[in-house]
């Protein structure tokens, strides 16, 4: 028959393995988190390196229609 004692033990003991299951848990879904987070970041950056590709290729290409130097001076405009 269990005494009070050794079901105060049993209940710590519960207790504690609940606490260090939620906090593996925690640490899964944490580094799940960073990974999306980074494989979102890497997503933006690519994208952002192909549209600024897209947007020298078009200056470039309307700079070479134009013959002029009113171009040149757009081009500076993104550089803040």
């Amino acid at each position: 028959m269990p005494t009070r004692e050794s079901e105060g033990r049993a209940t710590d003991n519960k207790v504690r393995a609940e606490a260090n299951f939620n906090k593996e848990q925690r640490a899964r879904e944490g580094a799940k988190a960073m990974i999306e987070y980074q494989a979102n970041s890497r997503v933006v950056r690519e994208q952002m390196a192909r549209l600024k590709a897209l947007r020298l290729a078009k200056q470039t290409a309307d700079e070479a229609a134009s013959g002029s130097t009113k171009s040149a001076g757009k081009a500076g405009r993104g550089k803040r």
